[in-house]
């Protein structure tokens, strides 16, 4: 018998997971203040990648801690006001580097993000937006043969956990991707991977589904939980309380003080990323291309070029800095030297969210502490456009009972106790 559920976010984790638990029979709605898909699920450069198993921090990451202190334009930054809230995080961050822990972080991540394009697939058919999906691969680029030789630890743990790699010389990565600059010497292809065309309308079409079938899309703030003798009866909100029998926490950087409640201390950060967009690019890579320097990645969409990427730990309250989304259109320029010197500003948008980062890269998903009606969905930081699939089968999964589809025990909430 179906049960009422509520899923508290309406980005790609909490559309995804509302969809398959309407393909299990279950009633569902979804509360969020905001429209689906319009907070870290629109900006994000829109890769579905299997291969993204390296976690955020690495053996070594703390020797960049002071440049990032120091750099407020460079690839990580750290705003100086914010370093004593962000410093706990920050510990366990590059705690999380330990080589044992780093491996067990891979593996676990790569039985979350290799089935991306297949189990998305019959969702977006279902919704008619399956046009956005590409499987063209996705390609890093190096200027160095030291800026190669350095990646080389993270390019084994990919190989380790499964990811067919192909090593380009100058001349195949120019065949490959022929807007590419002359400046890169070497390059590595990854021919599993996947890209959106417009994550935000993806996120739209599979919602406008979810509506078609009968579900429900509120725009409304949850606030907590209404529990008796550790069973769920009811969402609260800032509306009144939404009766259900089960709930799916997936609001993403805000999902914090919801897992507070529910007796879960979770060391939830948001690293705030931002991208600049070109409207009507002169050259357009084919496929998505990774600046292996710059970290960041350049996507090819229906809405013009996406240059994404940078961390900035500033907190969810902080102004954008600007200055770090007009920073990638410099490095965009390098990486595509056929780009304009300049733009009307009519011809750029840019735009700051919040990925929602947990310090070992995994994100929480599993039952809550104080009632395994509450499931969560939530933290996972770069990888959420490609993790949501098969957060999605596993909330379903586990709200009907079904035994879920890959081990969860890695996502354990409890795991920061």
């Amino acid at each position: 018998m179906g049960k009422t559920v509520g899923v508290i976010g309406a980005g790609m984790v909490g559309i995804t997971a509302a969809s398959f638990l309407q393909r299990d029979g279950h009633s569902v709605f979804v509360l969020d203040p905001g429209a689906p898909g319009e907070g870290a699920s629109f900006g994000n450069a829109g890769c579905l990648n299997g291969s993204s198993v390296v976690p955020m921090s690495m053996p070594g990451t703390v020797r960049n801690v002071p440049r990032w202190l120091l750099d407020p334009l460079g690839p990580l930054a750290i705003r100086w006001r914010y370093l004593p809230m962000a410093a706990p995080w920050l510990i366990r961050f590059i705690r999380a580097g330990a080589p044992e822990r780093v491996k067990a972080q891979a593996r676990a991540l790569r039985a979350l993000l290799a089935p991306s394009v297949e189990t998305l697939l019959p969702l977006a058919k279902a919704a008619g937006v399956d046009d956005l999906i590409h499987r063209a691969g996705h390609l890093w680029a190096y200027r160095t043969e030291e800026s190669f030789r350095k990646d080389q630890a993270a390019w084994r743990l990919r190989r380790d956990n499964g990811v067919a790699v192909t090593e380009l010389d100058a001349d195949q990565l120019r065949q490959t991707e022929p807007a590419l600059s002359r400046e890169f010497t070497r390059g590595i292809l990854v021919e599993e991977n996947g890209h959106l065309g417009n994550p935000h309308r993806m996120v739209q079409g599979l919602a406008q589904e979810i509506r078609r079938n009968g579900g429900k899309i509120h725009q409304i703030r949850a606030t907590g939980f209404v529990l008796e003798g550790g069973r769920l009866t009811a969402i609260c909100s800032d509306r009144g309380d939404f009766p259900c029998d089960a709930a799916v926490v997936a609001a993403g950087a805000w999902s914090k003080p919801l897992a507070a409640g529910l007796g879960d201390s979770v060391p939830l950060e948001t690293e705030r990323g931002y991208h600049i967009m070109i409207r009507n690019p002169e050259v357009m890579p084919r496929l998505p291309v990774a600046d292996a320097d710059g970290k960041f990645v350049s996507t090819p969409m229906e809405t013009g070029l996406r240059f994404a990427g940078t961390v900035e730990l500033a907190g969810l309250a902080a102004p954008p800095d600007w200055r770090r989304a007009r920073i990638l259109l410099e490095q965009g320029r390098r990486l595509l030297p056929g780009l304009r010197a300049s733009y009307p500003e009519e011809e750029l948008s840019v735009w700051m969210g919040h990925r929602p980062c947990l310090p070992d890269s995994l994100p929480c998903l599993g039952p809550s502490a104080r009632s395994p009606d509450v499931i969560y969905a939530f933290g996972h930081g770069h990888v959420g456009m490609a993790a949501s699939p098969m957060t999605g089968k596993l909330v379903a999964d586990l709200v009907t009972g079904r035994a879920p589809a890959i081990d969860i025990a890695p996502f354990r909430a409890g795991r920061f106790a």
